[in-house]
Parts: C-alpha cells; structure tokens; sequence
C-alpha cells in the first residue's frame, strides 16, 4: 500500500517534546529538511514527494513551530536550537545524514556541521548563512548592551500581544500570498492550512509562537561562526534567490570560509526559492544529492 503522506512522531529535547514528520522507506539513506523561521515541517512535503522513494526523509518542526512545543521561557537561541537538532540525529541514529535546510533551518544545520562534521554527508542551505557582512557591521554600530536592552523591551511588549486571529481561512489564506507573491494557489492554501490552528472561538492563528518575532541579542560572534563554516568537510551547496533580500555569499567573501562549497543563484526567484522555482530546485537538488 503506498502511503499518501507522512506520519507524525514527537521526541524530546531539554524537556520539550518536538514534532517531526517521517516519509517512511527506513531502508534508505536518512535526509533531514529542516524549515525556516515561523514556517513549519509541512512545508516541504512537495520536496519530500519527490525524494521518498530513494531517501528516508525527515521533516522536523522546529521548537516554538508547527506542531513542537513552544518554550516556557520564550528563549529561541541559535544553541537550543542546534542541541534540539542534535539529539533528533543522535535519538534516531541518523548519522551520517544528508541535511536540505531554509533560512534560520540553514543557519542551524550549518553551525551544527561545524561542530559535527563526521555526522553529515552533505548539505544544502538556502539562504541559511544569516544577515550579510553589511547588515552586521550596521547592527555593531549599535552597544551591545543596548541591543539587549531593546530586546528585553521587545520580549515585554511580546508578553501583552495576543496572537493575530483570522476570522476565516480565506484571511489567513490572503496573507501568506502577501508574505509570498511567487506562490501559487495550491502552495498557499497548503502552506496555510498546515500552518494554521483553530482557536477556541472560532478563529485562526499562526501556530508559531509570538517569542520568535523577536531574535535573542546574545550569540556567539561571528568569527566563530566562521569557524564553524570553516570546519565543515562535506560538499556544500548554498542557494540564492536572484529577487531576495538575502546577501550571496559568493559577491559579499563569506563563500571564502567554506571548504567545498558551491553557490547557486536562482532567477526570478525570493528567499523561498525551494517554493518559487520548484522544478529548477528538484532538478538542481537531485543532481546535488
């Protein structure tokens, strides 16, 4: 019998029971997709239908994301989120693993290759190198004792805001084609209807928790984020899209910090390239893989 979708399966970290969705075919070599920030593991079931049939796939949503728990604290930093991705590898013994991963997924499956370069075969990170050198050096412009000031400002008027409520999917629906306007109908609804949960009183909510509006202040520094790049060992492919905001790698030197990484740039296409140029993706990531 051909399964139609995943299941569901939870496991936990730090005390957080997180969701993940499993393809099936365990005989298989595993692959982790591993979305962005406020999106949710559903969104790569197009990929995952394409890539079933020869990798056991693994689609986890991140803590405070989609069916995962959110953190009592509201704390979503760079490390608990590496730690969660850590364990999800070393409780299913996934390693060595293959990791296709978006924007703040990239940004974690990266640094996580970093620090364990023997558990991952190869890596494809899309937009997941985090905010340009320019963006930095403007952000250091700023005391970092201020920037922990504003984000504690930020967090404490977080606390009082309620989450936006949609009266009908049709609203919710209208909304993620603002957030994206390369999507098509059917990526739209499916992206809202797996991203979106039922209140109590009818309504609809976003099923991200409002805390990750707000980015933590306190990181590593970037230099030993660029160690991290540095120790990567496998065959790195990192995806651009022509039309987003993000910064490539290859014009701005970060590219210089990889050992044996690739840079593609995706035309007519935004930070959601893997949505937008679909076809262009699966053919380039096949190929890759």
């Amino acid at each position: 019998m051909t399964l139609l979708g995943p299941t569901s399966h939870t496991y936990f970290s730090q005390r957080l029971k997180l969701h993940y969705a499993d393809w099936g075919n365990d005989a298989a070599p595993p692959l982790i997709l591993l979305h962005g920030g406020r999106d949710h593991c559903r969104s790569w079931d197009w990929v995952a239908e394409e890539l079933r049939h020869d990798w056991h796939i693994i689609a986890p949503d991140l803590r405070g994301h989609g069916d995962s728990a959110w953190s009592p604290e509201g704390n979503y930093n760079m490390q608990a989120y590496i730690y969660d991705l850590a364990q999800l590898v070393h409780q299913l013994k996934l390693a060595p693993v293959t990791i296709v991963a978006h924007s703040l997924g990239g940004n974690i499956a990266l640094r996580y290759t970093g620090l364990y370069p023997e558990n991952v075969r190869k890596i494809v990170a899309i937009e997941g190198l985090g905010p340009s050198p320019d963006r930095l050096a403007e952000r250091r412009k700023t005391p970092w004792q201020q920037r922990f000031r504003e984000m504690i400002d930020a967090k404490r008027a977080l606390s009082g805001r309620q989450p936006k409520r949609y009266n009908t999917l049709e609203e919710a629906y209208a909304r993620m084609k603002e957030e994206n306007s390369f999507l098509s109908e059917e990526q739209a609804r499916h992206l809202t209807i797996n991203g979106i949960a039922r209140n109590e009183d009818g309504t609809y909510s976003w099923k991200f928790d409002n805390y990750l509006r707000v980015w933590e202040s306190v990181d590593i520094t970037q230099e030993q984020v660029e160690e991290l790049w540095e120790s990567i060992t496998c065959p790195t492919l990192l995806l651009y899209g022509e039309k987003s905001w993000a910064s490539n790698p290859a014009e701005d030197g970060r590219i210089k910090h990889f050992q044996n990484a690739k840079v593609e740039l995706f035309p007519e296409a935004g930070h959601w390239l893997h949505h937008d140029r679909f076809d262009l993706f699966i053919g380039t990531l096949k190929t890759f893989l």
